[in-house]
């Protein structure tokens, strides 16, 4: 394979910024999934089912797409033909998902909105998947940790803005914020996924047009053999991988648990409105898309810092640092007095955040064959889906008969599991790391 050439700070942003777009509709998601499956009917208790579309598709979807993407080749390039593909079809279906009730003669809305967050998830994993594997294909081995670090920033810009925005056409510019009727979503939400739907498209297109791919002749190595034998041994997974396994299960069992539970949790806990049609659990909820900006903003800027951070103490206690501090602050919900100091901890959410976006890619892209980025990256991310299943099996199981129906105990176990995840980060052997080490 040839020298990659070191690409520029814009070089590097422009073939991430679809990433803004993507996470863009994956906050609208995250932040307002659950309160809109609950103001359809479904029951707290039962939402953690609800969201077992994302991962579960998303395991299913990426290992394909990345298999595919790393064999097609046309004038769009390698990965751009599933950007632009990913991102109409979740376009629609961001547009869709806040309509099922008028969609709904037959159906229930919640089963409605609960198979469009299954296509929703779906296309944001077929354009998510390739974007991972673009910044391995164009970058040297140096700048992964800066390229992964750019996405993550993306990212955050991205997911804040999505985040907020209900808030913002509520309290900014006089949308209103309650439904025209019960079992209908309020204005603030629908205008905002619609938004959504075309910042997402319009990134795309923004990558699509700035970056050109490598040929695939420059992936060829003239000194490879091609026996059988050695295709075998080429896809065998590297141990890194295996090693990381574990630390993204605990990592990911808790931002489920996030995703899934804040709201009820902070509408239960401190707004006392259990009640889903109630104003407070709207207050609540839009309040959750504010602290929600408020962790992904800080992932942003912490993306800036990770690569210099990394450099002086490895990525190993960085991210592990990254995972400890996230778990005190999930653990911290259990003393913090009032709804509006959560953002003290969503600060070091945000850290841990910005570290899980970043630093696990950054030490797998070092250890997988380039030839097959794709097809790794879309395996890599079981251990993304694994733990958000077992966690949307049991995560509703636990809440009823170990948690006594209180969301806030979910979030208090998520924090253990960060700090969990944390400590298997030192058992994960980086390739770089390794190499700082030695004299």
């Amino acid at each position: 394979m040839k020298q990659k050439p070191r690409l520029s700070f814009w070089q590097i942003w422009n073939m991430s910024f679809g990433f803004l777009g993507i996470q863009f509709g994956f906050a609208l998601q995250n932040a307002n999934a659950s309160r809109i499956l609950q103001t359809f009917g479904a029951d707290v208790h039962h939402l953690s089912w609800f969201w077992l579309v994302a991962p579960i598709t998303g395991m299913i979807v990426q290992p394909i797409v990345g298999y595919f993407s790393d064999k097609t080749w046309n004038r769009l390039g390698r990965r751009r033909p599933y950007f632009l593909a990913g991102a109409a079809l979740a376009s629609i279906a961001l547009i869709l998902m806040p309509n099922a009730p008028h969609l709904a003669s037959i159906i229930a809305p919640m089963f409605i909105g609960g198979g469009l967050l299954m296509i929703m998830d779906a296309s944001f994993n077929i354009s998510m998947e390739p974007f991972r594997a673009l910044v391995a294909d164009k970058l040297p081995e140096e700048q992964h940790t800066l390229g992964f670090s750019m996405q993550t920033l993306l990212i955050g810009i991205g997911a804040v803005v999505g985040s907020w925005l209900p808030y913002i056409l509520g309290n900014w510019f006089g949308v209103s914020k309650e439904a025209a009727t019960e079992g209908l979503v309020p204005p603030t939400v629908y205008i905002s996924f619609y938004f959504g739907a075309a910042v997402l498209i319009s990134s795309i297109i923004w990558t699509v047009a700035s970056t050109k791919e490598y040929p695939p002749e420059f992936y060829e190595d003239e000194n490879t053999p091609t026996s059988d034998e050695t295709q075998k041994t080429k896809i065998k997974i590297p141990k890194t991988m295996w090693q990381l396994l574990l630390v993204q299960f605990f990592s990911w069992f808790a931002l489920f648990s996030m995703w899934v539970f804040t709201t009820p949790a902070i509408a239960g806990h401190f707004y006392n409105s259990p009640d889903p049609n109630s104003a407070g659990y709207q207050e609540a909820g839009d309040w959750v898309g504010i602290l929600f900006g408020i962790y992904n903003g800080v992932s942003a800027i912490i993306a800036l810092l990770l690569p210099k951070v990394a450099k002086k103490i490895g990525r190993r206690a960085t991210h592990a640092t990254a995972l400890t501090i996230g778990g005190l602050s999930f653990l911290s919900f259990a003393i913090i007095p009032n709804a509006d100091l959560l953002i003290i901890p969503m600060i070091g959410i945000g850290i841990a955040w910005g570290s899980i976006l970043a630093m696990p890619y950054a030490m797998l892209a070092n250890a997988i064959p380039p030839k097959q980025m794709g097809v790794f990256m879309g395996l890599f991310n079981m251990s993304i889906t694994i733990p958000q299943i077992v966690n949307g099996i049991f995560g509703g199981l636990i809440l009823q008969y170990v948690f006594d129906d209180k969301p806030i105990y979910s979030i208090l176990l998520a924090g253990v599991f960060m700090i969990l995840g944390a400590g298997a980060t030192f058992f994960v052997q980086d390739k770089l790391d390794i190499k700082r080490s030695k004299p």
